[in-house]
């Protein structure tokens, strides 16, 4: 592009910003191919590294408006706990880990555009992912007439090599990583979950190497003991550990720490992306994994059967929604509604055993909404708690339909 020259007329853009390879090299192709101002928006959702280093780097690169937030109770109190009260797993495997997070980052996008009086926002994800479509989609239910700049769907530095090239070109500091000449995984964390794809994951027989691992120990490594967990759940929400209150980060981020050593929550995964392809991808997801056994436990004894059978076939939907990126459309947030109708009565105690990747259930109470009667469920005598005889009625009339097309069949 000729110098002075310019795509289109953007005053400034707010980028999502972590100060790594991609969102650098962004940083300065924006400045270079818009000639606009660039504000950088870094956020801490528990990924677990410094994020202050990212400011150094982008005040390096001239920007003048630095955001960096602590958005980690946000995100769970707000975004994890609503989904976890679902129970929802996308194709039965899934955790959301990644999916969940991008309605925020997004949001907050949108919040700082408005702010500095951005004219547009941008992102680092490629046009291949999922990622892209939940950001654009959150964007644009927020603020309607946002404009999006999608790098990779724009310019031609479609390799890691061309990307370096970039950078050392135009003297972008990059620190590497990994030595070698292959790729090494792309990894998406917060405090969900830790993702691994690409490198020689992308050969769906290849198991993972041990070293891929970081947050949990190996199954077969973990403590030959089971440690014991009391969960305290507050209309749906767990809000204590062992009794200790602690807030919604918080919990998950000891539950992180509790799952990892017993190796709680790994998951190898070929999954279909809503942009076509499918894909195959590692998570750890310790914390959630607990949250969910335990959250299944509590609703069994305190909701209605029909409510939770209802509950149970809308997950899928509800978990689809969140993964192609619909978490601010009216049907996600109608379904939220009915959910956390759901939820009032989803108040008590679990006790969990952790052992060598397993979480096994061991009790549940609650003393206020149990539904469980032990005088009816009892084996032994009821005192006339529950007539036996009035079974009979009951099944004859299920079995009428069942009766009359038997009939007919000869």
């Amino acid at each position: 592009m000729p110098q002075g020259t310019f795509k289109s007329k953007i005053n400034k853009v707010v980028l999502a910003y972590s100060g790594g390879l991609d969102t650098s090299v962004i940083l300065r192709w924006l400045q270079e191919s818009y000639g606009c101002e660039v504000v950088t928006f870094t956020a801490d959702i528990g990924q677990g590294e410094e994020v202050e280093p990212a400011r150094a780097k982008a005040q390096a690169a001239g920007v003048k408006e630095i955001y960096i937030d602590d958005l980690r109770e946000e995100f769970v109190r707000d975004f994890v706990y609503p989904m976890l009260r679902s129970n929802a797993i996308y194709e039965g495997e899934y955790k959301l880990g990644t999916s969940i997070a991008r309605p925020l980052i997004a949001k907050r996008l949108v919040d700082i555009a408005v702010e500095t009086g951005a004219d547009a926002i941008s992102h680092g994800a490629t046009g291949k992912g999922n990622d892209q479509v939940r950001f654009e989609l959150t964007a644009y239910a927020l603020k309607p007439d946002i404009q999006i700049i999608a790098p990779w769907r724009e310019w031609d530095l479609l390799s890691r090599e061309k990307l370096l090239a970039y950078a050392e070109t135009h003297g972008i500091p990059v620190e590497m990583k990994r030595e070698g000449t292959k790729s090494p995984y792309s990894m998406d964390a917060n405090l969900l979950h830790i993702s691994y794809e690409g490198y020689d994951l992308e050969d769906p027989w290849v198991e993972p190497g041990k070293a891929m691992w970081r947050w949990t120990r190996d199954p077969q490594d973990a403590p030959d003991q089971p440690t014991e967990v009391v969960l305290t759940f507050a209309r749906g929400d767990c809000v204590a550990i062992d009794g200790q209150a602690l807030s919604p980060a918080a919990v998950l981020e000891e539950l992180n720490r509790i799952g990892g050593e017993n190796g709680i929550g790994r998951d190898d995964i070929v999954e279909n992306r809503y942009v076509g392809m499918k894909s195959r991808g590692c998570y750890e997801t310790p914390g959630g994994t607990i949250l969910l056994k335990a959250h299944r436990a509590m609703e069994s004894l305190t909701l209605d059967r029909e409510a939770a059978h209802l509950k149970d076939e809308l997950m899928p939907r509800y978990a689809s929604l969140i993964y192609n990126g619909y978490w601010y459309s009216p049907e996600r947030l109608m379904l939220q509604s009915a959910i956390d109708q759901t939820q009032a009565a989803v108040n008590g105690e679990v006790r969990l055993k952790l052992y060598k990747g397993n979480v096994m259930v061991v009790g549940r109470r609650s003393a206020t909404d149990s539904l469980f009667d032990a005088s009816i469920a009892t084996f032994e005598e009821d005192a006339g708690a529950y007539d036996q005889a009035d079974a009979s009625g009951f099944i004859r009339l299920n079995a009428l339909r069942l009766r009359v097309a038997g009939r007919r069949r000869g």
